[in-house]
């Protein structure tokens, strides 16, 4: 059977994070891809658990390297992406790794693993909805917040992209019916 890749992606704020933990919790075949980025960490974030912290220069010679199945630049110039090494790393422990990416570097991991890879499209109730939980977290400024929401209106057009759509109005049912597909999909 060939390695399989389970792929998590939403707009930001659409829950995507709380449902992958949830998973990961529930299913010990399960680990958490860990994606490379160019941010500064934030609070207690650990380089190599949280992500792996890479200056640009660093990630920019990864790229001519190939060394990314995807990477995009998600915000303006904060790049994010998946390296290869990443997901043999959690194949050689034999689990499957679990991608909580962005819509576009999600589209692009689906393309290269059409056949083992299950893509997850986490909805938001509404973009209305997704701007007052975004503007809850207080970690955005006016004018981050409106980048945010006119990105994730843009990113919700792509949901018909992925194999499944779980909409995320109440947080314990969203998990519940992501858990039901990733459960069929690794018994499969």
């Amino acid at each position: 059977m060939d390695n399989k890749i389970i792929i998590i992606t939403a707009p930001s704020g659409a829950g995507k994070t709380s449902i992958t933990r949830y998973l990961l919790q529930h299913y010990p075949v399960l680990a958490f891809s860990i994606s490379a980025t160019t941010r500064k960490k934030r609070g207690q974030e650990v380089d190599g658990q949280d992500y792996y912290f890479l200056e640009l220069e660093d990630f920019n010679q990864k790229i001519t390297e190939q060394a990314f199945i995807e990477w995009e630049m998600v915000y303006q110039g904060t790049f994010y992406g998946t390296l290869k090494t990443e997901l043999d790393r959690i194949w050689g422990d034999g689990k499957v790794p679990m991608l909580d990416i962005d819509v576009k570097g999600a589209i692009h991991v689906q393309q290269q693993y059409p056949n083992q890879s299950l893509s997850i499209f986490i909805e938001p109730p509404s973009v209305d909805a997704l701007k007052i939980r975004l503007a809850s977290r207080g970690t955005e400024t006016e004018e981050s917040l409106q980048t945010r929401v006119n990105k994730a209106a843009y990113e919700i057009s792509f949901k018909h992209h992925f194999n499944k759509i779980i909409l995320n109005d109440e947080l314990q049912k969203a998990c519940l019916e992501t858990e039901d597909v990733v459960k069929a999909f690794l018994e499969a």
